[in-house]
This record gives structure tokens, sequence and C-alpha cells, in this order.
């Protein structure tokens, strides 16, 4: 069986609004992003077209093109800011379009002494029709910036009914 393999990558710098998390969005048939299997497109499954990636949380949503075991990473590097504690997850469904958020590979983590730089990798049933998004945030009073950040979703097809 083919693993479904999507790629999604940002180098432009992203406000990351005050308080809870936040979708991470991706620029679409850019960079080094990868997506032969039609899992990030600026025509959504349910006929949505996203006319400005950097302002539409639908921006950062890949959309399973087949039922089964997905394996996600996801990439932040955090401008310098006066945050102490930032914060990431993965989410299916974070907007309601479909089955309801469900949240999981939720971190918190304290300010490092360098620079805020974090990967993370979670593994879970994925099926079509339930979008996730890679989600990020702060603790601090202000806006803050992310710089880099990468979402990469890689499919293993199973039997139906998982």
């Amino acid at each position: 069986m083919t693993v479904h393999v999507c790629s999604l990558i940002s180098g432009e710098p992203q406000t990351i609004p005050v308080g809870g998390y936040h979708v991470v969005r991706f620029p679409f048939g850019t960079g080094e992003s990868y997506d032969a299997h039609g899992m990030h497109q600026m025509i959504q499954p349910d006929e949505y077209q996203i006319t400005n990636w950097r302002t539409d949380d639908r921006a950062g949503l890949i959309w399973p093109s087949v039922s089964g075991w997905g394996v996600l990473t996801g990439i932040v590097y955090w401008e310098h800011g006066s945050y102490t504690e930032l914060h990431d997850r993965f989410e299916r469904d974070p907007l309601g379009l479909s089955t309801g958020s469900d949240t999981t590979a939720t971190d918190h983590r304290v300010r490092t002494s360098g620079v805020q730089c974090f990967t993370k990798q979670h593994q879970m049933f994925v099926h079509p029709g339930t979008p996730i998004a890679f989600k990020v945030g702060h603790n601090s009073a202000r806006a803050e910036r992310i710089y880099l950040a990468e979402f990469k979703l890689a499919i293993h097809p199973t039997q139906e009914g998982a």
C-alpha cells in the first residue's frame, strides 16, 4: 500500500495572538511543501475556496486523503518574546467543520536560554472528511511571532473500519 504524504512548510513570520491555541497557516504549493495526494488545497473538500492563506485558518488544515494510521510531525521556531511558556498541539477538526474538535499531543514548555525551536511527533487514526491542524500558543500579554513552521502527515492506509 502507498503511504500518503502531505508535507507543509512556512518560512514567513506569523503573528500568534494572545490567549488559547491558534492554527498555524501554510502557503499552497511553494517551498519545500509536498502534496501529491491533494490534502492541502486552496479549494477544500467542502468546496470552500481559500483566497488568502495568511489570514484564513483553513490554510492550516490537512484533509486526510484516505483512512489510516497517521504519523504527524510539527515543527515551530519562535521569535524572541516576552512569553515564559509556549504551547502546541495537534487537533482534529479545529474549526468545527465535521466531527467536532478533538485535541491530542498537547505540550506546554517553559522558555529556555537559547532559541525556542520545537519538534513534536504523534500518531493516531485519521479519516477523510476530518481535517487536522497544528496549533500553537503562548502566555505573553501581547501577540508573539513564529518565524518557521512545518506540519507533516504520513498516512499508512489500514483496512476499513479502523
